[in-house]
């Protein structure tokens, strides 16, 4: 600080009162120069900004000469940038803000208060006569945002943008223009609205874009927002919407996976409605439509290149030119594996080569072949393995309606459960077969086109139900034992593993209700052949054929004893006949 033992402290001066030194003091030249001191001396209030020199920089305090008695002091860490170190040097002039007075009479002086002290002027003068003011976004708050404006200010969430805002940390960092909405300097208290700027802004760009659009013109807007079915494109204070329809001559089931907020893009506008202010927007006419000439352009068995564009659970997406896609499903990808995902066989971005299956023009679909680009191993195998050829294999999977055996590398042969046994009922596979079994089994056979191997295991035998219908013709009496019963009849083991049925009806001549009246499980029986179906392995048999009629024998005890009756009656008959017979009359 400096002292000057010429000055007096300001109250004293002000006051005309003097020390003893005053008292004593009687020179009239004396008087004369204190009066001229003090009349040279620029009147200071506490709280008023005034300009003031540096005149000298101490580590912890800058001294400032305002033209008062003594220089005043600002600390130095007011006056230091963030790096620390003092920002100014001796000769500047600086606004300053009088504090206060220390307890030297010194005046303490601020930079910081000077310059809260002017920003409250503008912020009055800005809001007064509706003038933007430029300020920083410094975090979140409950509500809204904290701006510094020099000052700390709020901005309300519903006043950062024209259409409602979800993530405002995105805004933190960014400094932006807005307007003073109100403010209230006693509670140190702004309001700021950036959405009356946006509004503003807006109304201007509208009136122009609605001064130049129309029909068939190609515009320039920004992505504004994605939906799925379609974009909303900002053209300048006013919103088009580009339908996902009408986005490309292909296919787009979801624009956000080709599309991002906030990108420039160029489109064609195909209707507007001025009234309304509604515009339709279509980037695919930008290009002609490349399905015009598909079919002349892509041939059905025609092998093509593209790439690989999209990979979906049922198979892969190949762009064969732009804004034409064709799907290879997940079947046409290989001859003989099986692909539980295209992405374990294609990756994006890939070139591959693919046969033209079907062309669908009017619904843009084209079908697509990887396995046909390469030689079919169903047709190799059809002519390596002819029918009836006797193979070994390995089992390679158990089902409940057969068994899989690995014949090829990838192609897997199908023993259908009623091709495992002629004589034996299997109910499921796994009771005689295991996986990773080997065995024997002739070809059947071989669908090319299916791509389908049947193979049998009970035709390497001679099927026994043809030698039974060699060795028993209808009418021959068998022999077996019941295995059987059940509420139509029984079933009789007339050889090993063939059984034939005897229906109720003929089990007796008797009227039988049911079966197990006469027989029981076990029991050996005779009985007569009926019929044989070899193809659907049936025998039907009867066992009342092998039995005396009781009727018939009833009808010979009758006739046995009424011999006499019977005698007399057919005496009289032959009588009259000869009778007959012997009249010339007749």
């Amino acid at each position: 600080m400096v002292n000057d033992d010429n000055l007096i402290s300001e109250q004293k001066e002000e006051k005309g009162e003097g020390g003893g030194n005053q008292q004593n003091q009687n020179s009239e030249d004396m008087m004369g120069f204190k009066e001229l001191y003090e009349q040279s001396l620029q009147s200071v209030h506490l709280g008023e900004l005034v300009t003031g020199k540096i005149v000298q920089i101490n580590s912890d305090m800058v001294m400032v000469d305002v033209g008062w008695k003594t220089e005043g002091y600002i600390p130095a860490k007011e006056l230091r940038d963030e790096e620390g170190n003092i920002a100014v040097n001796v000769g500047d002039e600086i606004e300053v803000m009088v504090e206060r007075r220390d307890q030297e009479g010194n005046l303490v002086l601020s930079r910081d208060k000077a310059a809260k002290m002017k920003i409250w002027d503008d912020v009055k003068a800005a809001c007064d006569n509706n003038l933007p003011v430029k300020g920083m976004i410094v975090e979140r708050v409950k509500g809204g945002l904290s701006v510094d404006i020099g000052i700390s200010a709020f901005l309300p969430g519903s006043q950062v943008d024209i259409r409602p805002v979800r993530d405002l940390d995105k805004y933190v960092g960014q400094t932006l223009m807005f307007d003073v909405l109100k403010y209230d300097r006693k509670r140190n208290n702004v309001v700021l609205s950036r959405r009356s700027i946006l509004e503003q802004e807006r109304e201007v760009e509208k009136q122009e874009t609605l001064a130049n659009i129309s029909e068939g013109v190609v515009v320039e807007g920004i992505i504004k927002n994605i939906t799925d079915y379609g974009l909303f494109i900002d053209l300048g204070g006013i919103d088009g919407l580009l339908h996902v329809t009408d986005i490309s001559w292909g296919r787009i089931t979801k624009p956000s996976e080709a599309f991002n907020r906030g990108d420039k893009i160029t489109v064609k506008v195909l209707s507007f409605d001025r009234e309304k202010e509604r515009v339709s927007l279509g980037l695919k006419q930008l290009t002609e439509n490349p399905w015009e000439m598909i079919t002349e352009q892509y041939p059905v068995g025609a092998i093509v290149e593209g790439k690989v564009v999209n990979l979906t659970d049922y198979g892969a997406f190949v762009e064969l030119a732009p804004g034409v896609e064709g799907l290879i499903h997940v079947s046409e990808m290989f001859w003989t594996r099986e692909i539980r995902h295209p992405s374990k066989v294609l990756s994006l971005g890939q070139n591959v080569k693919v046969m033209i299956l079907d062309v669908n023009k009017e619904n843009k679909r084209i079908s697509l072949g990887l396995k046909q680009t390469t030689d079919n191993p169903w047709e190799t195998l059809k002519q390596k393995y002819p029918e009836g050829t006797l193979i070994k294999g390995v089992i390679r999977n158990v089902t409940n309606f057969g068994i899989f055996v690995g014949v090829e590398d990838g192609i897997d042969g199908l023993v259908h459960v009623s091709d495992i046994s002629w004589k034996q009922r299997v109910k499921h596979p796994s009771e005689i077969y295991k996986k990773g079994q080997e065995i024997e089994a002739v070809v059947l056979n071989i669908d090319v086109e299916s791509e389908k191997f049947s193979l049998g295991i009970k035709q390497i035998e001679k099927n026994p139900w043809e030698e039974f219908c060699e060795k028993y013709t209808a009418g021959s009496i068998v022999s077996g034992k019941v295995t059987n019963l059940t509420e139509f009849g029984i079933f009789v083991e007339v050889e090993e593993g063939i059984e034939g049925l005897v229906h109720i009806s003929e089990l007796s001549h008797k009227r039988v209700k049911t079966a197990s009246e006469i027989f029981s499980i076990g029991d050996a029986v005779s009985a007569v052949v009926k019929s044989v179906d070899v193809k659907g392995r049936k025998i039907r048999l009867s066992i009342k054929d092998t039995e005396v009629n009781p009727e018939a024998g009833r009808s010979v005890s009758q006739y046995l004893n009424n011999r006499e009756n019977v005698g007399s009656s057919l005496g009289k008959a032959l009588a009259d006949l000869d009778v007959k017979l012997t009249d010339p009359n007749n």
